[in-house]
C-alpha cells in the first residue's frame, strides 16, 4: 500500500505523472494551486488525450477562503433537430458529428487563470508546449488505452493518422496541438472560439455530417456558479450544481446520514448501493440544463425527500436494476494546494476515451462527444434540443469541517464519480482511513443501467457472497481495477498537505 506523500508546503495530484511534473513545475516556479492545475491540465490533454483534452469540458470548485465552482461546458448546435436526429437514429450517437458539443474547456482555463492565477496561460503551458513538440514515450498503462480505442475509432481516419500507431515505447508527437496551444497563449481564448480555429472545428464536425456553425462556438460562455452544499457526519461536502449530477452524491449522503451504518461489510456495502441507486434514479429524472429542469434542485436534498427515499431501502434485500441507459466514462480529475491555502479541485473530459471520433488534424482537437448524454425521448428532461447544455457527470468536490478546507477530492468514471465520492468520505469518517487509504480500499461501481454490480475481489468473499445473498448481481474485478474510477485527493493538515493519488492509474502525488 503507498502512504500518502506529505509536503509541507504545497501539493498537486493527477492520474499521469508526467501532468503531476508540470504542475509541481508551475509551483516550484512561484506559481499558486490555480496556475499549477491548468498547467497539470494542458499538459493532461496531450500526454492522455484518452481522457481530456482541447476538444473537451471542464469543472472546477476553488476555495480562496469561501468556495465557488465553475461550470465550463458548451452547448448543442443551434441547428441540430431532435426530429431531424430521430428521423436517423433510434437513440442519440455515442460518436460522431451529432455527439459534439461546443468545448468549454479552453474558456475554462483562461477563465480560471484570469481570476485566480498569477502566471499567463503561456508560461503555464511550458510542459505541455514541450511533450506536443518534442514527444513524450507512451508508457504500458497508456499503451493499452490507445490499442483499446482502435477498433473504437476505425471509422475516423483523422484520428487514425494521429494516434492509431501509438502503442506502449512510441514517442508520441502531436504538431497539430503545438499549433493550439501557441494560438491560444499569443492570442487568448477568442482565439479558440473565433477565427480560424472556430471555422476549422465546425469544418471537421460538418465534412463528417455534422451541424455544429462557427456561430455555435462564438457564442459560448462558461459560467460561475455557488457551489451546491450537504451535510454528512459534521462534514459539509460542496458539489456543483446543475447540469452536472453533483446533487447525486449530496443525496445519497442524505440519505444515508440517516442510517445507522455497520462495521464495513456486506451490510454496509449495500447500504451504500441502494441509497446511491436511488440518487441516481432522481439524477436522471431530474438533472438537466438548469434552464430547463422541472423543479429546483434544492428540492431533492429536502429533508422529507431524504426520508422518503431511504424508507423505500430493504437493508436485506437489492432494490430492481436500473432500466436507464449507461454512460461511459473517459475523464481526468485533479488537485492543487497552494501555501497561501488556495485549493482547487478539477475535472475534465473529452466524454468517452478520445471523445466522438471527430479529430481536427491541422489544430490536433479531438472533439468531444457529451452530446451522447442527451435522450432522444422528447418528454425527457434532458431531451437533445438547440443550444442545449446537456447532463453532465463531471463533479470535482471538496469538503470543510467546522468551516474549513478538510479535504479536495474527485475521481473520474461517469456514473461512477459520485459513487466514488461516497466510498471515499465513508471510509474516512467513519473507517478514520486517511486520503490515500481511503483510495487504495476495495470499491465497488454500480453499472448503471444494466444489472451488475462490479465489486473489486480485495473486498474478500465473505462481501461479495453477502451482496450476492442480498440479491445483487456480482461481477468481480481484479483488485484495483482502473474501470471502478480514478480518484485523487488533498487534505489540509497543521503541518502542511497530504496528497493522495489512485494506484489504478500511472498518476503521481507531488509537493514542495
Amino acid at each position: 500500500m503507498v502512504e500518502a506523500r506529505r509536503f509541507p508546503r504545497a501539493g498537486v495530484a493527477t492520474p499521469h505523472y508526467l501532468a503531476s511534473a508540470a504542475g509541481l513545475a508551475a509551483l516550484a516556479e512561484g506559481g499558486n494551486a490555480v496556475d499549477a492545475v491548468v498547467a497539470a491540465n494542458l499538459a493532461l490533454g496531450v500526454v492522455a488525450p484518452y481522457f481530456c483534452g482541447y476538444g473537451g469540458d471542464l469543472f472546477a470548485i476553488v476555495w480562496d477562503g469561501d468556495l465557488d465552482g465553475y461550470l465550463g461546458s458548451g452547448r448543442s448546435p443551434e441547428r441540430l433537430s431532435i426530429d431531424a436526429l430521430r428521423a436517423e437514429h433510434e437513440t442519440m450517437p455515442l460518436l460522431g458529428p451529432h455527439a459534439v458539443t461546443v468545448p468549454g474547456a479552453p474558456a475554462g482555463w483562461f477563465a480560471l487563470l484570469e481570476r485566480w492565477g498569477t502566471r499567463s496561460f503561456g508560461a503555464v503551458a511550458g510542459h505541455a508546449l514541450r511533450y506536443a513538440r518534442d514527444g513524450f514515450e507512451v508508457g504500458p498503462w497508456a499503451g493499452s488505452y490507445f490499442r483499446a480505442c482502435r477498433g473504437l475509432y476505425a471509422d475516423f481516419p483523422e484520428w487514425t493518422a494521429t494516434y492509431g500507431a501509438a502503442d506502449t515505447g512510441t514517442r508520441l508527437r502531436q504538431p497539430g496541438l503545438v499549433r493550439t496551444i501557441e494560438r491560444l497563449a499569443a492570442d487568448g481564448a477568442d482565439a479558440y472560439y473565433r477565427g480560424p480555429m472556430a471555422e476549422a472545428i465546425a469544418a471537421a464536425v460538418q465534412a463528417a455530417g455534422g451541424v455544429l456553425a462557427p456561430e455555435d462556438l462564438a457564442r459560448h460562455e462558461g459560467r460561475f456558479a455557488a457551489p451546491l452544499r450537504g451535510t454528512y457526519r459534521g462534514v459539509e461536502v460542496a458539489e456543483l450544481p446543475p447540469q452536472t449530477q453533483g446533487v447525486a452524491p449530496l443525496e445519497a449522503l442524505r440519505i444515508l446520514d440517516g442510517l445507522d451504518l455497520p462495521d464495513d461489510g456486506a451490510a454496509r456495502q449495500h447500504l451504500l448501493v441502494e441509497a446511491l441507486k436511488l440518487a441516481l434514479a432522481d439524477r436522471d429524472d431530474h438533472v438537466t440544463d438548469p434552464d430547463a429542469m422541472r423543479g429546483p434542485v434544492e428540492a431533492l436534498l429536502a429533508d422529507q425527500h431524504a426520508a422518503d427515499r431511504r424508507a423505500r431501502i430493504d437493508p436485506e434485500r437489492a432494490a430492481p436494476p436500473a432500466v436507464n441507459a449507461a454512460r461511459p466514462g473517459g475523464t481526468a480529475y485533479l488537485c492543487a494546494a497552494d501555501g497561501d491555502g488556495l485549493l482547487v479541485s478539477l475535472i475534465q473530459s473529452n466524454f468517452l476515451a478520445f471523445g466522438s471520433g471527430v479529430h481536427v488534424p491541422e489544430w490536433g482537437i479531438n472533439l468531444n462527444n457529451r452530446g451522447s448524454s442527451f435522450t432522444l425521448e422528447a418528454s425527457h428532461v434532458n431531451a437533445l434540443a438547440p443550444a442545449k447544455l446537456p447532463m453532465h457527470t463531471l463533479i470535482p468536490a471538496l469538503a470543510l469541517r467546522d468551516g474549513a478546507p478538510w479535504l479536495v477530492f474527485g475521481s473520474e468514471g461517469a456514473d461512477a464519480q459520485g459513487q466514488v465520492h461516497v466510498q471515499l468520505l465513508v471510509r474516512m469518517l467513519h473507517d478514520g482511513l486517511d486520503p490515500q487509504e481511503a483510495i487504495d480500499a476495495a470499491r465497488f461501481r454500480i453499472d448503471w443501467g444494466s444489472e451488475f454490480l462490479r465489486v473489486e475481489q480485495a473486498a474478500g468473499p465473505d462481501v461479495i457472497e453477502g451482496l450476492r445473498t442480498r440479491g445483487h448481481t456480482v461481477r468481480q474485478v481484479g483488485t484495483h481495477n482502473s474501470g471502478m474510477g480514478l480518484a485523487h485527493a488533498i487534505a489540509p493538515t497543521p503541518n502542511g498537505y497530504l496528497v493522495a493519488t489512485d494506484p489504478r492509474a500511472e498518476g503521481a502525488a507531488l509537493g514542495l
